[in-house]
């Protein structure tokens, strides 16, 4: 795996147009970003009226008109597709993508969402079970010929996936902390653990049980990156930069966790915040610049900080 750190832009969602988003797409693509990616809501929050656009349907759109980042989602509500759906859709948009597609998995959170469009939404051991179910059964439909599966909450019959994945193991990533069951589920089956922004000691106690669930399934801790969902704000200027900085955590408060180690500031201050995560164990970055990111802020990042480490 890299050494060097991942830098992923989320794509502006709530309360925007597919323009704007299409700029941030192509700027991210444009400027050395590794990766953009879209969340799995469908309806705003905090507010239902800034409802985004259906996450499958616009990723494989950005597919289309970026070259080289990497698609994913924060992340799919594994209740809202079935798993044998999934794996169809995520092989065929790896091959016309042409091997860019990272698998983001969640147990769901939003219940009022699942209770406007007509989801159960059963306990949260429930929503890990049908988690971990879904994990192994997209594994076997990607990698083998004909999957039979009788689980508790899912099943296939001699199910075919065909044509397969463009790479070898396409990636999963599970997003959430719970330590007894998700980072267990992070261990068997994910190659990235996605945090929300969490406090300092939260990411070295996490990361240690996380370690433990790896020794226990037979894992190397080293095979799974730890990635922190996070916030950015950039300007050349101090006064500017502590203005949008403000700005961005005004925002997105619930993204906040640590002030000090999200990636906001003038682009020394960032790259001193990326070296302090970094000792922590983190090696990527997924960012939201904004409800309605400027593409050339995500520009500038690139610029001023992705590109020192290229």
């Amino acid at each position: 795996m890299s050494t060097r750190p991942h830098f992923g832009v989320c794509l502006p969602q709530f309360g925007t147009s597919w323009n704007q988003a299409r700029e941030v797409a192509q700027a991210a693509d444009e400027a050395g970003f590794d990766s953009v990616w879209c969340v799995d809501h469908f309806v705003g929050i905090p507010f239902e009226k800034d409802s985004p656009f259906e996450a499958w349907t616009e990723i494989s759109a950005v597919a289309a008109i970026t070259r080289r980042v990497r698609l994913g989602h924060l992340v799919l509500c594994v209740s809202y597709r079935p798993p044998t759906l999934v794996a169809k859709m995520a092989a065929t948009l790896d091959v016309i993508s042409g091997g860019r597609l990272i698998v983001g998995l969640g147990a769901g959170w939003h219940e009022p969402e699942a209770t406007m469009y007509g989801y159960d939404f059963p306990p949260i051991p429930t929503r890990l079970a049908q988690l971990g179910e879904a994990c192994e059964l997209l594994r076997r439909m990607w990698t083998e010929e004909r999957v039979t599966f009788a689980g508790r909450h899912f099943r296939a019959n001699e199910a075919l996936c065909e044509p397969k994945p463009a790479q070898s193991r396409l990636p999963i990533l599970i997003g959430g902390g719970g330590e007894r069951v998700l980072l267990r589920l992070v261990a068997r089956h994910a190659d990235i653990w996605n945090n929300l922004g969490m406090y300092h000691g939260e990411i070295a106690h996490k990361r240690e049980v996380l370690t433990a669930h790896c020794r226990a399934v037979g894992r190397d801790p080293a095979d799974i990156l730890v990635s922190q969902q996070t916030l950015a704000a950039i300007a050349l200027d101090r006064t500017d930069a502590a203005r949008r900085s403000q700005t961005v955590l005004d925002e997105l408060a619930f993204l906040e966790g640590s002030p000090e180690l999200a990636l906001t500031g003038t682009p020394d201050e960032i790259r001193a915040r990326v070296e302090r995560n970094r000792a922590l164990g983190i090696g990527g970055f997924i960012m939201s610049f904004g409800r309605r990111t400027d593409p050339e802020h995500v520009r500038l990042f690139g610029r001023e900080v992705a590109a020192a480490y290229r």
